[in-house]
């Protein structure tokens, strides 16, 4: 198949970037978003849907910091193990978690890297205070295990599913206020997850009244990285789909709000919408970005999300196995 692949961005008008995956090397994610044009990138510093991890090579942390130092040390993250649950009763999940976050600062400190986005995790079924009470615990003792360590956790606000913790911004209200050192922890807000779990933010009233009550619970100053993604499901459906920006249930007129947003000016980016292989998607994505800021008003002629669910599939049928290879094919975190 030929490369959709275009021009990079050249002066991008805002810092904004994507997950770029890490193969052939962790320095590799450089590469690529300069391939597209990024400012900000986000990573993986292991495999996120395992445990263990493969130590890391003097030579190739070097190659990582060289590119990091070059102009991306305070915009670029990493994403934690989709694995560590925080909240989880005692027990191996418990024990790894504790033991999975440790490492993942652990890494992120070596290489450079000043963020580590986390999940903050789930109660199932202990009930939100009881989860709560362990996240903070767990947050606490990975502190400790990491004395002076520059590297900050920031706890991303979750789309709410089963019962994950974080989609309401109490709930990071209450984290914060539990631990024993606050100032070691920071905001990664998505507003794909936002959306997903109750915040109306397509409306430019919508966004003032949820940036509000986040700034009164929580603090706008806390917010460290964004993840940009629009969604592929409707207002509180609490169901993590991402969607590209402007074709989802959002909708543009968030995100001119978000780029526009002068609080926020300085905070990197960071998309995680699907993409295949050749980046062509966030390359589309970033222009939309561009494309909205210093704008009063969504552009005519551009999309402004579908503002309503979409038709649910018949009762009784399923994709197809070609749809469903084709969707996995193009998921966007490797």
């Amino acid at each position: 198949m030929a490369s959709r692949r275009r021009t990079p961005i050249r002066d991008l008008p805002l810092p904004a970037g994507a997950h770029m995956s890490v193969a052939g090397g962790l320095h590799r994610a450089f590469e690529r978003g300069r391939e597209v044009g990024c400012r900000a990138v986000q990573i993986f510093t292991k495999n996120a849907r395992g445990w263990k991890s493969t130590p890391l090579a003097p030579p190739d942390v070097k190659l990582f910091r060289d590119e990091l130092e070059a102009g991306m040390a305070g915009a670029t993250c990493a994403h934690a193990s989709y694995l560590i649950n925080l909240g989880a009763p005692g027990g191996p999940v418990a024990e790894r978690s504790l033991a999975g976050i440790v490492d993942e600062l652990q890494r992120c400190e070596v290489l450079g890297i000043p963020f580590l986005v986390l999940h903050p995790g789930a109660h199932m079924g202990a009930g939100e205070e009881a989860g709560l009470d362990r996240i903070a615990a767990n947050l606490d003792g990975a502190h400790a295990a990491c004395p002076g360590f520059r590297v900050r956790i920031l706890l991303e606000n979750a789309a709410g599913q089963g019962t994950c913790l974080g989609h309401r911004f109490e709930h990071l209200e209450g984290i914060l206020a539990r631990v024993h050192e606050p100032d070691r922890l920071g905001v990664c807000f998505d507003t794909c997850h936002a959306f997903a779990g109750g915040y109306d933010i397509r409306t430019s009233e919508g966004y003032e009244a949820a940036t509000a009550e986040f700034d009164r619970r929580v603090g706008l100053d806390r917010i460290r990285i964004i993840h940009v993604n629009d969604s592929k499901k409707g207002l509180g459906c609490r169901v993590d789909r991402h969607e590209h920006i402007g074709q989802g249930e959002i909708g543009l007129e968030a995100f001119r709000c978000l780029v526009n947003d002068a609080r926020l000016a300085d905070v990197p980016k960071i998309l995680e919408t699907p993409k295949g292989d050749d980046m062509a998607e966030d390359f589309m994505n970033l222009r939309t970005l561009a494309s909205l800021v210093g704008t009063s008003a969504v552009p005519p002629g551009k999309p402004k999300g579908r503002g309503k669910m979409p038709a649910s599939r018949p009762a009784g049928t399923k994709r197809s196995t070609k749809q469903r290879s084709r969707a996995a094919g193009r998921r966007v975190l490797r």
